[in-house]
């Protein structure tokens, strides 16, 4: 067989495949379409026969943007605290502040030798960086609180049901039995209810002030039962369930990441624990790195560095715990 004979062979072939596609293309499209036209014909046939229950999705949905801030709330978000929770904070924000300013001054005086004219650009980098980090742990600490509480909160609300109690009465007895601050926010939610604040609205609140997606999920069960009916005391115990699984899933994230985080802390004081003991042993040599102006700049050098190297050590602890 010679060279022209093989390329006509080829393509033949090559038609006869692209022939085969397009039918293949036309066929699986005309199959589409009359599924499609049979699914419509029965949606048609049978929905003047079918019970819907229109549900307002608004009652477990987060709130929109209420418009633009006032000055005082937008400084309270460059620095990371909210004007209208300051009795979640261990003390008045206008403190912490202060404080936060002075550790501030410390990190300008600190980076003054290294950087000169620039350093004072660090004072209002390290006050917003030193109020957010504050501000976020006691977020982050009041949500840890509020997910580890919920477990329990819901078996009450679960056993309550159980036994007959109406769905604010079993929410009532969770303001009362619980701890803090599970307590207060469920507290706060009966009283809403109690001044005829209706119960969608009344969840859906709490479930903003905990940021936690968990609560919102309550509150998606508690507005569908309010709605359509159900199994409230399944739901709810499922959710129950699926929390504590998260929180021992957290918790070994922990233990397998406590020598990590061990070595850290070892590295983060090292520096300190060394520069203490030449200090003790021998103080000329350490005061060069106070008076001397390479000396000083050195010792900018290095508590930058260090800083940098905790927060990248911790960046990295926190992106691989679940």
């Amino acid at each position: 067989m010679n060279d022209s004979a093989l390329q006509y062979l080829l393509l033949m072939g090559a038609c006869l495949s692209l022939i085969g596609l397009g039918l293949s293309g036309v066929l699986v499209s005309r199959a589409q379409s009359a599924n499609d036209r049979r699914s419509k014909r029965l949606t048609r046939i049978l929905a003047p026969h079918l019970r819907s229950t229109q549900i307002e999705l608004s009652a477990f949905t987060l709130p929109e943007d209420r418009g633009p801030r006032s000055t005082a709330g937008t400084f309270a978000a460059i620095f990371g605290f909210n004007l209208e929770r300051q009795a979640l904070y261990p003390t008045r924000w206008y403190i912490i502040l202060a404080i936060t300013f002075l550790l501030a001054l410390a990190a300008r005086y600190a980076s003054a030798e290294l950087l000169g004219t620039l350093s004072w650009a660090v004072l209002p980098i390290s006050w917003v960086t030193f109020s957010r980090m504050f501000f976020n742990r006691v977020e982050s600490k009041r949500r840890n609180l509020l997910l580890l509480q919920f477990p329990d909160a819901l078996a009450m609300i679960v056993r309550s049901i159980r036994v007959g109690v109406p769905v604010i009465d079993a929410v009532r007895n969770v303001s009362l039995a619980a701890p803090s601050p599970t307590a207060g926010e469920f507290n706060r939610l009966v009283d809403q209810i109690s001044v005829g604040t209706p119960l969608d609205e009344a969840v859906t609140e709490l479930a903003t002030r905990s940021g936690l997606a968990e609560y919102r999920f309550f509150a998606t069960a508690l507005s569908l039962q309010t709605q359509t009916g159900g199994t409230l005391s399944e739901t709810l115990e499922n959710l129950a369930d699926v929390i504590r699984k998260r929180a021992a899933l957290k918790a070994r994230g922990h233990a397998m990441t406590a020598e990590a985080r061990t070595s850290s802390a070892i590295l983060a004081l090292l520096p300190f624990v060394t520069g203490i003991m030449l200090y003790v042993l021998n103080p000329n040599y350490m005061m060069i790195l106070f008076t001397d102006p390479t000396g000083k700049m050195f010792f900018s050098a290095a508590v930058i560095s260090l800083i940098m190297g905790m927060l990248s050590i911790r960046a990295i602890i926190k992106s691989v715990l679940p």
